[in-house]
């Protein structure tokens, strides 16, 4: 079977999910992985579906473009690619950093700068605004995957000085050990 990933953006509502389930169940698709957030008042959800071989990629683009349009939902479709074996064999160390602080232009894109430079990849990002300067109203959550052979004190080191150059308060923690303190 092929995989196709589904990109739906537009304004929350209740039964998006459902609406773009129940158009791929009808294609005799199989839903594999979805995830989905609402940004403010926007609803943004990925899908990634294994379709039957006799299923063309423009008839099911097709049959979801029409339906979901009818609620003022945008679709983008695209074929999933096979993951690149070099990629897929890097052996990995899962991390989650915790940013505070005052609300300003530049936050995202100061931290994620020192990530992507040390070759890690952000697997999950949740990022939160209210705005002004109290620090607990603005929060950034990134879940990365550090390779092994990541120079990690380098990374602590550059991402808690730039932390503290963007006036952030900020947590470095394995995965495993933030899953266990938050775990309710």
């Amino acid at each position: 079977m092929n995989k196709v990933i589904i990109s739906v953006l537009g304004q929350d509502r209740p039964g998006i999910v459902a609406a773009v389930s129940k158009i791929l169940f009808r294609q005799n698709c199989n839903v594999e992985n979805v995830s989905q957030t609402i940004l403010q008042s926007e609803f943004a959800g990925i899908f990634i579906a294994s379709m039957p071989a006799d299923l063309s990629l423009e008839n099911l683009k097709e049959s979801l473009l029409d339906e979901l349009h009818r609620i003022d939902l945008h679709v983008q479709i695209k074929s999933m690619q096979d993951q690149d074996p070099v990629f897929a064999s890097i052996e990995i160390e899962p991390f989650v950093i915790t940013t505070k602080g005052p609300d300003r232009k530049g936050l995202v894109a100061g931290i994620t700068e020192i990530i992507a430079n040390h070759g890690v990849n952000i697997t999950n990002l949740q990022a939160v605004f209210k705005g002004g300067d109290e620090p607990g109203d603005n929060i950034m959550i990134y879940e990365v995957d550090v390779p092994v052979g990541v120079d990690q004190k380098a990374l602590d080191n550059e991402l808690r000085q730039r932390a503290k150059a963007l006036s952030l308060d900020i947590s470095i923690q394995h995965r495993n050990i933030f899953e266990a303190i938050n775990r309710i």
